[in-house]
């Protein structure tokens, strides 16, 4: 288990989903998980001795795949100054540390995508949301 790639994925379930309950929470983690195991263009790729291996701090921070990794999001500064005397931050450390030994089961059905209720981005005009949980619709890949 990377320390790395606990502590991203940790800040980016707490960008991303904080007050969303921990059943929330552990979607945005198995969106990630979903993500990085797929090896589509959405994961996030390191190189390392002349090949592309999959990263899952990378995957998190791939380029506008996050808002809250997005500088000009409000949740930036936030995820990025956040420690572990915040009681949901270290929640958010527990489940990215499951999520990475393979310890949580995936709540969302496969899905790599996900919006909040309030917004319906031009990628889901044509999609059907496979899971809802909370305040999120989620989405596998066609």
């Amino acid at each position: 288990m990377k320390e790395d790639d606990v502590d991203i994925l940790a800040r980016t379930i707490y960008g991303e989903a904080r007050g969303e309950g921990q059943e929330g929470m552990e979607a945005v983690a198995c969106v990630v998980m979903n993500r990085y195991k797929d090896h589509k263009w959405y994961t996030g790729y390191v190189l390392q001795d002349q090949r592309k291996i999959a990263d899952i701090a990378q995957t998190c921070l791939k380029r506008f795949q996050f808002s809250c990794w997005n500088k000009n999001d409000p949740n930036y500064w936030v995820v990025r100054t956040v420690d572990k005397s915040n009681p949901i931050f270290r929640q958010c450390l527990a489940i990215a540390e499951r999520a990475v030994a393979g310890e949580l089961a995936d709540c969302t059905n496969g899905a790599v995508y996900y919006h909040t209720k309030q917004i319906k981005p031009r990628w889901a005009l044509y999609k059907y949301p496979c899971c809802e949980i909370k305040n999120h619709l989620f989405y596998r890949e066609d």
